[in-house]
């Protein structure tokens, strides 16, 4: 799942500076439905990691049943963390 895809799927744009803040919740509500509709294991994560990006990623126990996805994804949130300017 191609991640500029994703964003087309759900928000009509790869730029999502261009979403106004009620089609962004709105997509944003989309996606959280269907990673709770989702069997497929990557196109969960690919979601959850989308949702992660946009903060609005439900919790590692709630949408991951497999302990080594919970694991990717805290893996992808330590990353996310040390790439993240810091402040001050």
């Amino acid at each position: 799942m191609d991640l500029d895809d994703q964003m087309r799927r759900y928000f009509g744009t790869d730029d999502l500076a261009a979403v106004p803040p009620a089609a962004l919740a709105a997509g944003v509500e989309r996606m959280r439905v269907d990673l709770g509709l989702e069997k497929d294991r990557s196109r969960r994560f690919a979601l959850w990691t989308l949702l992660f990006t946009l903060g609005a990623a439900p919790d590692l126990d709630v949408a991951f049943k497999d302990t080594a996805d919970r694991d990717a994804a805290r893996n992808l949130m330590e990353m996310a963390e040390r790439l993240a300017p810091e402040d001050g």
